[in-house]
């Protein structure tokens, strides 16, 4: 199984206890869809490794007591700390054409209506009032908000992502910050 494959579901934040059992936190829409997990991949060095579930507490704030097959002391739990969790893409629900993961449209070609293609998509931000889509614009990170009214469309066979950017956003990211406003008086 390769990351490529995989989607992140969270990583471990620490131990809990002395028995094995860690703390994860979930990053994911609704924690308490993985209350029944039986297993997960670790990054471990680099490497998917599978481990398997024999208690898991998802409790409030994305936040999770787990408990792996073979771990059961904290000696043998803390090296754990920090490492990745990941679960197979066939996971997940699968979406109408309209609609996607964030996960699966990085490296993914933004395509605007008007101006063509504009850069990769290099991250997506999760934000409490809206989600950002990042991009790298003519060398400078430009952010453009997850609205049906501005991100149309995917493609997922051509690995693009169709947007119609309000205007003057793309102006915005252009302007150069230390050049001084002049005077048409």
């Amino acid at each position: 199984m390769t990351k490529e494959d995989c989607f992140r579901v969270g990583h471990v934040t620490r131990t809990h206890g002395t028995k094995g059992e860690v703390i994860v936190f979930l990053d994911v829409d609704y924690p308490e869809d993985y209350d029944d997990l039986e297993s997960v991949f670790l990054e471990i060095k680099g490497e998917l490794v599978p481990y398997f579930i024999t208690h898991i507490n998802v409790q409030k704030e994305s936040k999770a007591i787990v408990k792996f097959e073979d771990i059961n002391r904290i000696e043998e739990a803390t090296p754990l700390i920090n490492c990745s969790l990941f679960l197979p893409d066939d996971n997940l629900e699968e979406l109408d054409e309209d609609r996607f993961y964030y996960h699966e449209i990085i490296d993914f070609t933004v395509i605007d209506q008007r101006l063509g293609a504009l850069g990769r998509v290099s991250q997506v931000y999760t934000m409490p009032t809206q989600d950002l889509i990042s991009m790298i614009f003519e060398g400078k990170e430009m952010l453009i908000p997850v609205n049906e009214d501005i991100v149309l469309t995917v493609n997922r066979d051509q690995k693009q992502l169709l947007v119609n950017l309000p205007e003057g956003l793309v102006e915005i990211y252009l302007e150069d910050p230390n050049q001084k406003p002049t005077d048409q008086d």
